[in-house]
């Protein structure tokens, strides 16, 4: 699992995030600071790292950096986004949390269906 790192503000500690978690959080992040919007994101520490959770208050003026471990750009979800976007929108802020991906049976047409 490639692990990308974000570098905010003036801050000597990096923040890792998981690489495909990172790409669906910069577009929401990203948008939010093209509208001169601040908030807050909040995220549980990685399974390497100290136990815990974080938040930062992220702020248009504050200078802010992804970096990805993986060279290609990875497949967004616009259902993680916009999840994590309405997280953004509430009172708590973005709280980033694992996609959510749906599975079920997959239907199988037999030859009576066809």
């Amino acid at each position: 699992m490639p692990v990308g790192t974000i570098y905010y503000g003036g801050t000597a500690s990096p923040i890792h995030v998981e690489d495909r978690a990172l790409a669906h959080l910069k577009v929401v992040i990203a948008t939010k600071l093209r509208r001169n919007e601040s908030f807050t994101v909040s995220w549980r520490h990685l399974d390497d790292e100290p136990r815990g959770r974080s938040t930062i208050w992220i702020h248009p003026s504050i200078p802010l950096r992804f970096v990805f471990d993986d060279p290609e750009p990875a497949d967004l979800s616009r259902d993680w986004i916009e999840e994590l976007a309405n997280s953004a929108n509430s009172s708590g802020g973005i709280l980033l949390v694992d996609e959510h991906i749906v599975t079920g049976p997959i239907p199988v047409l037999d030859d009576a269906d066809a």
